[in-house]
């Protein structure tokens, strides 16, 4: 990403809260992003569930607590122009992240829900390496019919993705064929479903992220 990128949109000059290292001596960051009706404040309260010193934590918050306005499986032009702003946000954080002399190998995007939905599709669009991917509760987004014809490489990035076999909002198709997809843009992706859990974060997940860090250094 280009240094100076701005946010486009409805979702422009809406507020990034931080937690953890000041970005400019932080040795890694993480990018938290929202569910529909989410908040960055929630966010950063899962970040402080994480063994992560020396982090920088940044979560952005959506226009009217919403990335975009309909389910992910509706048509991409039905999310507009929401979809585009929201994805330009995660462009010009990261963009600020590496700015301040953080590698992109040290760079971790995280979401929940609406927000995972976000983040996975933001880093198929734009894969290269990365510190870590993770996606709670989230797929790609789009309708069935939906082109994953995504270019660039995710070059063994680690991506995590945790969902409830029975998510009234994630169909177990669509999480799984994120994953396939992912997985063949190079990711090393851990997938798991989880019998009867509702729509929400687990300890589990929560320590897999943690693992993620600590395999980072």
């Amino acid at each position: 990403m280009k240094a100076g990128l701005k946010p486009i949109g409805p979702h422009a000059g809406q507020p990034v809260l931080t937690r953890g290292a000041p970005l400019s001596s932080a040795r890694a960051a993480m990018i938290l992003v929202h569910g529909r009706g989410g908040s960055a404040d929630d966010m950063l309260g899962l970040a402080s569930e994480l063994p992560a010193t020396g982090f920088a934590f940044l979560a952005p918050e959506a226009a009217g607590h919403t990335w975009y306005p309909n389910r992910f499986l509706a048509p991409i032009e039905s999310n507009e122009p929401g979809l585009s702003s929201a994805l330009s946000v995660l462009g010009s954080i990261e963009a600020n992240v590496i700015e301040a002399g953080i590698s992109p190998e040290l760079v971790f995007l995280l979401g929940f829900s609406q927000g995972a939905c976000l983040v996975l599709e933001y880093v198929a669009r734009n894969a290269r390496r990365l510190g870590g991917v993770v996606g709670l509760s989230g797929g790609l987004i789009g309708p069935d019919s939906t082109p994953r014809d995504y270019l660039g490489t995710l070059d063994g990035t680690p991506v995590f993705m945790g969902c409830s076999d029975v998510d009234p909002h994630i169909p177990v198709e669509r999480f799984q064929q994120s994953a396939e997809v992912l997985g063949r843009l190079g990711a090393k992706v851990t997938a798991r479903l989880y019998p009867g859990m509702g729509h929400t974060v687990n300890d589990d997940e929560i320590a897999a992220v943690a693992t993620m860090i600590r395999a980072a250094g």
